[in-house]
């Protein structure tokens, strides 16, 4: 199946769309004494009604500039219908709760702790950038095996000029006489930062007679599998090299032969190559195996350590920031039947970027994406399809006053909250700044539109005729074009109103990055789904369109997939080349992508939380042993 090109026009100016974002569980329609079919939550067959910590069902609330008519006589009525129509969430409950309002990390035992901290990485820093210097008489591989050890261990945003000056003389090497090892990762590296380098003419030397290649150990293996995942439309040469490798790779299971550093590395590719997994998820693994290598130097080492503590100090404040908001929205309390998931929000958009200095930009897209869930879910599993489309009318007037008496309480209550966040947003950036609002809200607007539009699919039962019409609506649902602006949002300078004007125009990565995400979420959570009343999938869409069985189905939709990834790096590679957008940006919208990646390789381990409880206790609650 094709990937991207030609699939959709995805302007801003096109009719709403719909899809979902992340499908959770679907409503079933059953009869309500004295109302009309309304939509209520059905928990799956087999499956618990999960208790929260919510302690009520809906709650009223009625926003500032709601006219006469709601008086608090309504809003009790409304309040007590939402009860008897609404079921409780069949989620899982929020495993962390309150959790970082009230942590205390060992490592800030006291300021001066960790000023003695910061004084010691001060002093590191300043080692490992001589360190960086000196390497430039060194050998190539050394050059490429020290700045990946720098990016993976996430040490790279530290030494951002070392880095890029030692990457130009990288890429005026000649490779001819190197060995595969060396040219796989030279080629992945130069790849990774954006350069168009020629696969053909590096890696034709190492196919051998049989269509192989001539690698001789499963390091090899591993370096060349990671640089053909960076491959575009026409490399036959790396679409050989990625069969080939995968294969070879795979055959060498279980692995306890070898290495285990190198075997953990294994594991991890075949699940999600290196070129597509978020660096800080990792970061603490990859710390204890480069401590484990032999060539580790100590100094690159204990800075490694030192900053992912200092780093993970800022995130446990942001987290006390991003919770204490949650808290004030008490959206968990009167909310019963969203995901509770403002943690899992902060730990998914950390992989977008990590960094100390992107802290006003990380709050507010962590906040943005609990908005998103929250909106999902009401789409999803609360309101009928009336409620939805007043619903969508007021978000789109974005006028308080626009709700009237129509609207249920806790519809008014969440359409209040999104317009009083936002408006803390305009209020934290510079006047200067403020007109990225502006986006922001056309951005939201158009979402609710698109998840408006998939209510009627589910009412009508519609199954599209092909994927690519499927894709017209449930590609722009997924909510990526707007993470993809609010990354942009509280970034500094670099963010200028060209970035946001690209933006919305939805270019052909944030196309790429839509695809992926709802094709991956699809195939994850096709057989989950089926187990409740859901909006149809592109799955049923595929097997539609060609006549086939699911399994053939699974199998168009991953071509799908790997030929939209090739979409996305040509485009990553074009606008490094030939546009003028700051890679700083670009790099929010490759890191979003490997976001979604992680998330849906683990069977939507956003709504499914306890799969990636220990990775957030990881990365977020245990330090690094300095010792």
């Amino acid at each position: 199946m094709a990937g991207i090109t030609g699939v959709m026009n995805m302007k801003l100016a096109a009719r709403p769309s719909s899809g979902r974002h992340s499908r959770g569980c679907r409503p079933a329609v059953v009869p309500s004494a004295g109302k009309q079919m309304l939509l209520v939550r059905r928990h799956p067959p087999g499956s618990a009604s999960w208790p929260t910590r919510a302690t009520g069902g809906g709650g009223g609330g009625v926003p500032a500039g709601a006219t006469a008519a709601d008086s608090s006589g309504q809003a009790k009525e409304e309040e007590e219908e939402d009860r008897a129509s609404r079921n409780t969430s069949s989620f899982e409950p929020s495993i962390w709760g309150d959790f970082f309002l009230t942590y205390s990390s060992p490592l800030a035992t006291s300021s001066a702790q960790k000023a003695r901290m910061v004084h010691r990485a001060e002093q590191l820093k300043k080692q490992v950038a001589k360190l960086i210097a000196a390497s430039g008489a060194c050998s190539l591989y050394h050059r490429i095996h020290l700045v990946d050890a720098l990016e993976r261990l996430c040490l790279d945003y530290l030494f951002e000029d070392e880095i890029n000056d030692m990457v130009t003389q990288i890429h005026n090497v000649d490779v001819s006489g190197c060995d595969l090892q060396t040219v796989a990762m030279w080629f992945y590296l130069l790849r990774n930062h954006g350069y168009r380098v020629s696969s053909d003419v590096v890696f034709a030397k190492f196919r051998d007679e049989q269509g192989g290649f001539a690698a001789n150990n499963p390091r090899d293996l591993l370096n060349l599998y990671n640089a053909a995942c960076l491959r575009t439309h026409g490399e036959t040469i790396l679409d050989e090299a990625a069969s080939f490798t995968s294969k070879c790779l795979k055959s060498l299971a279980p692995y306890t032969y070898m290495e285990a550093s190198l075997a953990s590395e294994i594991k991890r590719a075949l699940e999600i190559p290196l070129p597509r997994s978020v660096r800080i998820y990792g970061a603490k693994s990859r710390i204890a195996e480069y401590g484990n290598q032999t060539e580790a130097n100590e100094l690159v080492l204990e800075l490694a350590k030192l900053n992912y503590n200092l780093v993970q100090l800022q995130h446990q404040e942001e987290l006390k920031i991003i919770t204490r908001w949650w808290n004030d929205l008490e959206l968990q309390t009167r909310l019963s039947f969203a995901r509770d998931r403002v943690v899992e929000c902060y730990f998914w958009m950390v992989g977008v970027y990590f960094e100390p200095s992107y802290s006003r930009a990380r709050v507010i897209l962590s906040k943005v994406l609990a908005i998103v869930s929250l909106l999902d879910d009401t789409y999803d599993v609360y309101g009928t399809s009336q409620e939805c489309e007043l619903f969508t009318k007021c978000i789109e007037s974005w006028d308080p006053a626009a709700t009237g008496g129509r609207l249920p309480g806790n519809m008014k209550f969440i359409f209040a909250k999104i317009l009083d966040t936002c408006q803390s947003f305009e209020d934290e950036l510079a006047p200067d700044e403020k007109y990225r609002m502006h986006y922001l809200k056309t951005f939201i607007i158009d979402l609710v539109r698109a998840y408006n539009e998939e209510v009627k699919w589910r009412e009508q039962g519609y199954v599209p005729a092909t994927v690519e019409e499927h894709l017209q609506v449930s590609a722009r649902s997924g909510g990526c074009h707007l993470l993809s602006c609010t990354s942009f949002v509280g970034m500094g300078d670099v963010a200028d109103q060209e970035a946001f004007e690209w933006v919305r125009g939805v270019p052909k990565i944030v196309k790429a990055l839509c695809i992926i995400l709802r094709l991956s979420d699809d195939l994850k959570s096709y057989e989950r789904e089926k187990m409740s009343s859901h909006v149809a999938s592109t799955m049923e869409s595929c097997m539609k369109e060609h006549q086939v069985p699911l399994e053939v189905a699974r199998v168009k939709i991953q071509e799908t997939i790997d030929e939209t990834w090739k979409d996305f790096n040509e485009e990553w590679l074009n606008l490094n080349t030939n546009s003028h957008l700051p890679r700083e940006l670009l790099e929010r919208i490759f890191n979003l992508t490997r976001t979604m990646v992680y998330i849906y390789q683990q069977d939507d381990a956003y709504t499914n939380c306890h799969v990636i409880k220990d990775t957030i206790n990881s990365l977020f609650v245990e330090p690094v042993s300095i010792t």
